[in-house]
């Protein structure tokens, strides 16, 4: 039987387990943000096209190596799930710019119409200051025509500055006194950065509680069915840690492939010196969901000793648990290496949020 010290104890084994079921709840929510946020602005053009292509092609290859490497069936299920998600959000960009690949921003129709529209006080010949003039040497007649002009646009100035609207019979005669204009919507709809900083830390603090509390659901359950059985199991008796070569070979692939994904986003940003239209929320999951998922391979414990703290009975063997270990952290290298040097990048853009704050509209 488990000891109730056991229970409620936080070893190497829970730490991990919490660090991973944290990681699992913020990359099941982690593309929301940015389609919601697409949703809300009708729009795309926040996002890198690329950057999702090559977030994509990197799912793809985090499924096979999964697979080949025969990680526990949640991560295979939850590849999967990246890979759709990202086939959704990838579609939304489509829907609103386009069948493109290409990162350059469209001119809308309102700037066509703001280039194109003509008004009532636009001039019928455009006036063309690099058309040159044959010069003749001035006449009397020329400087009487001269005054004559100045004369005439002197009045048409004065002209322009009557008002004359309440002279129209149809329309009312309205007060010349100013009034305040009413708020803009723009003004209604846009957010302190107290509010979008207490919404995002809410809606993380939410999802890490629900990640602690499926581990802990988790292990009740599992220790349920395991408190039946009180037979010791020999350390010789767990399955040893395999080394695939294909599977390794497509997790680097995964991992290049998360590092270069950011770049384009990364450079988009800088292109744009905006980071409108991004959720920050979305890099947020991705930071912590990267941070909790390193932390829980390197809170690895080996299973001779959890066989010893928990049969109380000596099971590792001389130099076993650090092999085991090292063994362990050399399986998933290219998975540490992608979630790390992804975690890193995601700090850039953070810094991009921050640097171009003030042009966000």
């Amino acid at each position: 039987m488990y000891s109730a010290s056991h229970q409620v104890g936080l070893d190497m084994e829970a730490l991990s387990g919490i660090c991973g079921f944290i990681s699992i709840a913020c990359w099941i929510v982690v593309f929301s943000p940015q389609i919601i946020e697409n949703f809300r602005r009708h729009s795309a053009d926040g996002l890198s096209l690329i950057f999702i292509v090559i977030w994509l092609a990197g799912d793809v290859f985090n499924i096979l190596g999964a697979v080949l490497q025969g990680v526990i069936p949640t991560m295979t299920i939850l590849a999967v799930y990246y890979t759709l998600a990202d086939i959704v959000l990838l579609g939304q960009c489509f829907y609103y710019r386009g069948f493109t690949l290409s990162d350059a921003q469209p001119i809308t129709s309102d700037e066509e119409a703001i280039v194109d529209e003509e008004t009532e006080e636009s001039p019928l010949l455009a006036h063309d200051s690099t058309v040159a003039r044959p010069t003749s040497r001035p006449t009397a007649a020329d400087a009487d025509g001269n005054r004559r002009s100045s004369s005439f646009s002197s009045f048409h100035s004065h002209l322009n500055q009557v008002d004359a609207t309440h002279l129209s019979p149809t329309k009312p005669v309205i007060s010349s006194k100013p009034t305040s204009d009413p708020p803009s919507v723009s003004a209604n709809t846009s957010t302190s950065p107290f509010r979008t900083f207490l919404v995002n830390t809410t809606a993380l603090i939410l999802v890490c509680a629900a990640g602690a509390l499926g581990w802990f659901l988790s292990t009740r359950s599992s220790l349920g069915q395991q408190s039946h059985n009180t037979a010791p199991v020999l350390a010789e008796e767990t399955e040893a840690i395999r080394f695939d070569l294909w599977g390794q070979i497509f997790g680097y692939l995964c991992a290049v492939l998360y590092l270069g994904s950011r770049v384009p986003q990364l450079l988009l940003n800088y292109r744009r010196k905006s980071t409108e239209g991004v959720s920050m929320l979305f890099f947020l999951f991705a930071c912590v969901g990267n941070l909790t998922y390193v932390m829980s391979i390197f809170a690895y414990e080996p299973e001779c000793a959890k066989l010893e703290r928990e049969y109380r009975t000596m099971q590792c063997e001389a130099g076993e648990w650090s092999s085991d270990y090292r063994r362990y952290i050399l399986v998933n290298t290219s998975w540490l290496v992608g979630s790390a040097g992804t975690l890193l990048l995601d700090m850039m853009i953070f810094a991009q949020f921050w640097i171009y704050r003030k042009n966000v509209k």
